[in-house]
């Protein structure tokens, strides 16, 4: 790989780091702080991403390690690519997860193509991730983070053998409290700056008044019903709701969970906490990383969720980009649009998106859907 690397400058402490590690390690760095919307626009108050702050703290810790900086204006393409994509995955009664369209579409995207017409050999993150080459299989690995409370491959599942080649994560083999440490070493404004946590255009969680009030998407009430198909009450519109909630749901005398989403009937299916148990589903839209592609079933760890740990399954491929994964008990809450990532070890086989659940049983006799 060459030693010409542009850094992603988010003007956060991980960021900082990596290319601050770079420079460190005989790279020709430069950072690229990426302008994605305007907080204005998204109804935004707080500080967030893509404030001016964060401008300035990484074009403050560029100016303190002597690189270039260059501010990249991605408004139009990640309004299209993802915005609009988190909205139409709303609609549709999935609960989509956009910083996965952000990764794939804007900073292993936009940015890598811009990177290479600027003359880079290659880009890098602070994501906490590592990349290794197998020569045996003649591919790009992607494997767990040294630190795994922070590992971030559930959201980079979707990159490309060519991604790969051309990206660096430096932060992969490092814990959280030696980045900081190293960024107040070098005095860096932002070695204390707080990790975000939300989606960053939508910082209070509010995702029902974001997606109305700014994206145009209507909400209308409709039923709720049970498992049965039995109306049992009245909802305030679909995006007010996602699979595994308890709270908001009102009054039923016994706890009750939102199980599924029927966008075309709009109705919000409840049950009780087993009928959230899911044993097998399917996902679309696989990326195989670790194998050009899956030759028969295999066995693998299956996380569908950011924040949950991964669960031993078998994933069995199928045809039109498609894969099934049985898992070996059930787990709870699988909402279609979140992504499915299939992990041997540490590393990434690959992922995909989970498809929206019919009903019924396997040939096995075992619930694959929510009710």
């Amino acid at each position: 790989m060459g030693k010409k690397v542009m850094v992603g400058m988010s003007g956060g402490v991980d960021s900082s780091v990596a290319a601050c590690l770079l420079q460190e390690q005989g790279y020709e760095v430069c950072g690229a702080t990426l302008h994605l919307y305007d907080n204005a626009d998204a109804g935004i108050r707080s500080r967030t991403c893509c404030s001016l702050k964060d401008v300035e703290d990484a074009r403050a810790v560029a100016y303190r390690l002597g690189i270039e900086h260059y501010v990249f204006n991605f408004g139009p393409e990640f309004r299209r690519d993802v915005m609009e994509r988190f909205a139409r995955g709303y609609a549709c009664g999935e609960t989509p997860n956009p910083c996965i369209d952000c990764n794939r579409f804007i900073k292993f995207g936009k940015m890598l193509e811009r990177a290479k017409l600027l003359g880079m050999d290659c880009i890098a993150t602070g994501h906490y991730a590592r990349v290794e080459y197998d020569r045996s299989r003649g591919r790009y690995l992607l494997k767990k983070a040294k630190d795994v409370s922070k590992d971030q491959t559930y959201v980079l599942y979707s990159l490309t053998q060519d991604g790969l080649a051309h990206t660096l994560f430096p932060l992969g083999s490092l814990l959280k409290s030696e980045v900081r440490r190293i960024a107040e070493e070098h005095g860096f404004v932002n070695a204390k700056k707080p990790d975000s946590e939300d989606i960053c255009f939508v910082p209070d969680g509010n995702y029902a008044g974001f997606l109305e009030h700014k994206m145009g998407l209507s909400s209308e009430p409709g039923n709720f019903v049970d498992c049965a198909g039995n109306v049992i009450g009245r909802h305030r519109g679909l995006l007010h709701y996602t699979v595994g909630q308890r709270k908001g749901l009102g009054s039923f005398g016994e706890p009750k969970y939102v199980v599924r989403k029927d966008a075309a009937a709009n109705t919000v299916v409840l049950g009780g906490n087993s009928d959230l148990a899911c044993s097998s589903f399917t996902v679309g839209e696989v990326n195989w990383i670790s194998v050009a592609c899956l030759p028969g079933p295999a066995e693998a760890d299956v996380k569908v969720r950011y924040s949950q740990k991964a669960f031993p399954a078998e994933v069995i491929p199928l045809p039109d980009g498609r894969a099934e994964v049985r898992f070996q008990e059930p787990q709870r809450a699988v909402a279609p649009g979140q992504a499915a990532v299939f992990y041997q070890g540490d590393e990434v086989l690959g992922g995909g998106t989970i498809l929206p659940m019919t009903g019924g049983k396997d040939k096995a006799g075992r619930k694959n859907d929510l009710c």
